[in-house]
């Protein structure tokens, strides 16, 4: 377990093993500090989350925070397949000071070199929490939760993303406050300093966004429902549609369906963060219409996207369904709005008519947005981790 030596970064060695794109916090927030800090050593792996991610596991080495390695590997099957093999791939990792898993799997790997004195401080970052993941009752989830629980048990730090996941997983695995390891909750963050902003007339330009997987707790089908709404109410707006899932081929019929082609405009997964935020920083709405309909996730999770659109300076029209919905609507120029296509398109009609008003939650959520810097999150957890920032 991790002694109370501290160890500063520049000095120290790290292996980071995510699932997802490069771009994907949080771990590329924890990479970019890193880097940013020159650590002496880094290992970056990030395995396939989704089907649509492919089959390719990419592995990035750095030196005094400068890359030196990089490639990319096939496995000949894809996810959800691949995720008992992302415990065992690469074969051969190097000695670190520092292990952050961030799921439960590749956190069991850092336990075993823990114990074979090739990992001095694991971390388990754990990104997201749901009750019976694979069902009640099914060997999958008892497997699982069998894991899951012991890496609470045994990492030298958890760190979670909210306090509901911090509470729904300490409830689901019997753990006290002083029970197994200590815990710091890390939320989503940003880098303030780097992301452009939508301007003070950006309503002028009417146009909404919506970003995040094409599956159906994301609530895609109601972006297209309320842009039919408005559509037929003569409203002047434009939709952009970034990210991709099961449900785009779909979703792109649904507009195609209701004449919405020169109005919804699909990008596609924008893997470059910086393209990204160009596209934020251009639209007046942003959307999180996550689905009422079905339980995810995502009422335990801390969204990214939801900081992304916080520091763009973005009104957000979202669902009372992530844990915080209600303080972003209280502090961050949010509105909590009924999982219905009708009342998200009365919400965007009333906020476009309204530029004061829109100005001033403009205002709110880029205030808001200034205590998320990943400066000072990830800063927060590297002490915990015993590190000196």
């Amino acid at each position: 377990m991790r002694t109370d030596v501290r160890r500063h970064v520049e000095k120290s060695s790290f292996i980071v093993l995510a699932n997802g794109q490069p771009d994907s916090p949080p771990g590329s927030g924890l990479i970019d500090y890193l880097l940013s800090r020159g650590a002496h050593r880094l290992t970056a792996i990030f395995h396939p989350l989704t089907a649509e991610d492919g089959n390719r596991h990419l592995i990035t080495e750095y030196v005094n925070g400068r890359q030196t390695q990089h490639r990319a590997v096939a496995l000949p099957t894809r996810p959800p397949l691949t995720y008992p093999l992302d415990a065992l791939f690469p074969p051969r990792l190097p000695p670190a000071d520092g292990w952050f898993a961030f799921n439960n799997l590749l956190c069991m790997r850092g336990l075993l070199h823990r114990r074979l004195k090739r990992a001095a401080t694991v971390v388990y970052w754990a990104v997201d929490f749901v009750p019976d993941r694979f069902g009640a009752g099914t060997v999958q989830t008892r497997t699982y939760d069998a894991v899951d629980g012991y890496c609470c048990r045994h990492a030298d730090l958890r760190v979670e993303l909210s306090q509901a996941a911090l509470q729904g997983r300490d409830l689901r695995h019997g753990l006290s406050a002083d029970e197994g390891a200590p815990r710091v909750i890390a939320p989503i963050g940003a880098w303030l300093d780097r992301v452009p902003t939508c301007p003070e007339d950006a309503w002028e330009r009417r146009r909404i966004v919506f970003i995040g997987h094409l599956v159906e707790r994301m609530g895609g089908d109601t972006v297209i429902q309320a842009a039919a709404a408005l559509a037929r109410r003569g409203v002047d707006f434009s939709v952009d549609i970034a990210g991709r899932g099961p449900l785009e081929s779909e979703l792109r019929a649904m507009a195609s369906r209701e004449g919405l082609e020169d109005r919804v405009r699909f990008h596609g997964f924008i893997s470059d963060h910086r393209q990204l935020e160009a596209l934020l920083a251009e639209a007046a709405i942003a959307l999180a219409p996550y689905s009422t309909r079905v339980e995810s996730f995502t009422r335990f999770a801390d969204p990214s996207k939801l900081k992304s659109y916080l520091a763009a300076g973005l009104p957000i029209l979202l669902t009372d369904v992530p844990p915080n919905a209600a303080e972003l609507e209280r502090e961050a120029g949010a509105e909590i709005v009924p999982d219905e296509p009708v009342a998200f398109a009365d919400a965007i009609e009333r906020l476009l008519a309204e530029p004061g008003h829109w100005g001033s939650r403009r205002g709110a959520a880029l205030a808001y947005a200034r205590q998320f810097d990943w400066t000072n999150i990830v800063a927060t957890a590297l002490t915990a981790a015993g590190f000196e920032p």
